[in-house]
């Protein structure tokens, strides 16, 4: 008897959970866009017939076909930035029901069962709208170019085999290395605030530029260039220069501006251990720091 009584709670469980979980035919989309930089933004509604195996890209492309809004209005196509579509490139980032997130990896059915209602996408925040959800994330390469995320090489002709690097150490660099460059971390991160300039009347295409990375150097580099500093500074051959990239991080801007949120490693996509590379900077920082005073 009990058995039974058991095996009917289960049955009728499954059953509700079935229902309440049951995709609709349709679904509704509202889209923030925004048709140039600078220019005001709107909100755009669309109806969308559900498919199986649907992401958000999925989605956009059927506004594409669709052209024209919930209204009937005719419409463009919304503006987005994406590559791979496996969740590899990081140029699809965007804001999906409030959440930063990947949109090649974002499924249809699964944003549904958390909102039933609608699926709302926006542009990323803290970086300048170009168009639609295409935003501009020069800042975030800025960043690696500051803290010289890479190893110079003196040529590219054949120059033997490398040092050996321990498994231990490779355990180690290989979460870091996944980093995509997607601006997940930067868009949750408290002290990644925007920085979009306006080009000067009679200011030259090079003044311009030469302004804009100077601001983006004064500005919070974010949680991928900390890490990134730490996957080259471990490295064997990339060690030889992690004094200068210690030295970009105790720049206006670097390690001590992090407020140690911990959005960061929260939101990325990769899972990359990012407040654990923020830790192990400040230590390094510090320690280079009192190297330096006691070396003068």
């Amino acid at each position: 008897m009990i058995q039974a009584n058991s095996h009917d709670d289960s049955a009728h469980g499954s059953h509700d959970h079935g229902e309440h979980h049951a995709p609709p035919a349709q679904f509704a989309v509202r889209v923030l866009r925004q048709d140039a930089p600078g220019a005001p933004s709107y909100w755009e509604r669309h109806t969308i017939t559900r498919e199986n195996d649907m992401n958000v890209i999925s989605v956009l492309q059927r506004i594409a076909a669709q052209s024209e809004t919930a209204d009937g209005d005719k419409t463009t196509p919304v503006a987005w930035d994406c590559n791979c579509l496996e969740e590899v490139c990081g140029a699809c980032t965007m804001l999906v029901n409030g959440k930063t997130r990947q949109a090649c990896s974002a499924l249809v059915d699964k944003l549904l069962a958390e909102n039933p209602e609608e699926i709302e996408l926006r542009p990323m925040s803290k970086f300048p709208v170009v168009r639609d959800l295409m935003v501009n994330r020069s800042r975030l390469f800025r960043a690696l170019q500051k803290v010289q995320a890479w190893i110079p090489v003196d040529g590219y002709y054949d120059m033997g085999s490398g040092p050996r690097v321990s498994p231990a150490n490779q355990e180690q660099a290989y979460p870091l290395s996944e980093c995509m460059s997607c601006g997940c971390c930067l868009e949750a991160c408290p002290q990644f605030t925007k920085i979009e300039l306006k080009k000067q009347e009679g200011e030259t295409d090079e003044a311009f530029k030469a302004r804009e990375q100077a601001a983006f150097d004064r500005g919070f580099v974010g949680a991928h260039a900390i890490s990134q500093v730490m996957l080259f500074n471990n490295h064997p051959t990339g060690a030889m220069n992690a004094p200068a990239r210690l030295e970009a991080l105790m720049a206006e801007g670097g390690i001590q501006d992090c407020g140690n949120a911990q959005n960061c490693v929260a939101v990325c996509p990769k899972k990359i251990p990012l407040t654990t590379s923020i830790g192990r900077a400040g230590r390094a920082t510090t320690v280079h720091a009192i190297k330096k005073f006691f070396d003068r």
